[in-house]
């Protein structure tokens, strides 16, 4: 099957055309997402209640736990099924999406299953303590028991829907959910409506991404013979170059949101000894840090089909062009963000909590989380340019580098020579090493594979 106007896309509109086209619904879907991630924070926080509020906090290694199989079956498919329409092997592009969607439903269902297994020792492990713990419980029963498969379902089904092109449907199947969540946020927290508190923030995600997952289910309905996307259990297999394919570039990627897991879960537990207030307070700057960094992950994710597709298909002075122009767009964007988060941290931090001492907080987490994402937008580009060719290798090496080498080790020294404060900067440190080696990484990647004749193993 073949779609001569998702081709046109992928082969021969503008660059900018192009970009804007693939990138723009992302970006918009990112942002949302974000939206939708700190109504929680908001409407939480309208309660005035720390406890509540650090509730939602501590859970959130868990949820960004959900990206680890969302970048394995999600980034894995979804650069699989764009190299291989690349090479017009559209046997291989319906059977790697069965693949994706369907280890993605499985692995939904046994986390939600592992994490309530397991609920008492994991509440300790994040951080929650006899003030905390109830108010963990209740939001996480929601979010996590019930509400792993159709949270992870939903991404990974953007995620193919979006590798043929079709980047607006991806973004309205998301952005539903996301807009279906903040209307229900302040229904299920607040005293006026049904006063659940932060179990009722986790109810309306669950919600929420269940009525993502059925747009996306009547969207492919409704599409059925005209897409490249398959749900099909009869193409779903274990074939070696399929799983292979998929993994090669989604193992690294899920390796790198464990880590991140792992860093939150460390700098929750240093933030916590300093009491609720200081967890509230890193919890509300990391979700405003988060709105940049969506952005940047939107946009580089967004270019992902072009590169991977003319990567595939030999044009590979299209892929450079394509890089080079997400480059031009996102440094200066970043950079004017950056100022502005730097300069007006106080004013963010009471929007979302009128709390003299978790203002005073907050303003100076925020400012250290901004001095770093310039840097974090050329990592993360590089980390996208890795995905969408099939580098897991690199994009694995960035990870370790990120988490293991800087960050991790970062957050504990910054702690110990600037206890509390010092740790909003660690981030900062590793995003500065990071961005550096990435202008190096690209470099080397547009002199080995800028021509259009070179040639190189898709399984790196």
């Amino acid at each position: 099957m073949e779609d001569t106007q998702k081709l046109q896309l992928f082969e021969e509109m503008p660059i900018p055309g192009a970009v804007a086209r693939l990138s723009i619904p992302m970006i918009f879907s990112s942002l949302v997402m974000v939206l939708y991630n700190m109504a929680d924070t908001y409407f939480v926080g309208m309660l005035n209640d720390p406890v509540q509020n650090a509730a939602v906090t501590l859970a959130a290694p868990v949820l960004l736990a959900f990206n680890a199989i969302n970048n394995l079956f999600g980034v894995g498919t979804s650069s699989m099924m764009s190299r291989a329409m690349g090479s017009r092997d559209y046997d291989t592009v319906a059977q790697s999406s069965a693949f994706g969607f369907y280890c993605s439903l499985i692995g939904g269902v046994l986390f939600g299953i592992l994490c309530t297994i397991l609920g008492g020792p994991l509440l300790t492990v994040l951080g929650a303590d006899e003030t905390t713990r109830a108010a963990t419980e209740g939001y996480m029963f929601w979010t996590v028991s019930l509400g792993a498969a159709p949270s992870i379902l939903n991404v990974v089904m953007a995620y193919l829907v979006r590798s043929e092109g079709s980047a607006m449907h991806a973004s309205i199947g998301t952005m539903s959910g996301c807009f279906l969540n903040i209307i229900l946020d302040p229904i299920f927290i607040l005293p006026w409506g049904l006063n659940m508190g932060a179990a009722g923030a986790g109810l309306a995600t669950f919600l929420s991404n269940c009525a993502a997952c059925l747009y996306f289910f009547v969207l492919l309905y409704v599409k059925r013979g005209k897409t490249f996307v398959c749900v099909d259990p009869r193409k779903f297999c274990f074939r070696k170059y399929i799983v292979l394919g998929v993994c090669g570039v989604g193992v690294p990627a899920s390796i790198q949101n464990l880590l991140n897991v792992t860093g939150m879960t460390i700098l929750n537990n240093f933030t916590s000894v300093y009491g609720a207030d200081a967890v509230a307070a890193m919890g509300i700057a990391y979700k405003l840090y988060t709105v940049p960094m969506q952005v940047t992950l939107g946009f580089s994710q967004g270019i992902m089909p072009l590169v991977s597709y003319n990567f595939a298909s030999g044009n590979r002075k299209r892929m450079k062009s394509a890089i080079l122009f997400a480059i031009r767009v996102m440094v200066p964007v970043l950079a004017v963000v950056a100022a502005g988060y730097y300069a007006g941290a106080g004013s963010l931090i009471r929007l979302f909590m009128n709390n003299q001492a978790i203002v005073d907080y907050g303003t100076r987490f925020l400012r250290g989380f901004s001095l770093g994402l310039l840097f974090l937008c050329i990592d993360f580009l590089a980390v996208g340019v890795f995905q969408a060719l099939g580098f897991g290798r690199y994009a694995l090496l960035f990870a370790v580098l990120r988490k293991i080498v800087l960050e991790i080790p970062a957050l504990f020294l910054f702690n110990a020579l600037f206890p509390l404060y010092g740790l909003a900067y660690a981030q900062c440190a590793a995003e500065v090493v990071l961005g550096i080696a990435a202008v190096f990484m690209l470099r080397h990647i547009f002199v080995k594979y800028g021509s259009d004749k070179s040639q190189v193993r898709q399984d790196r």
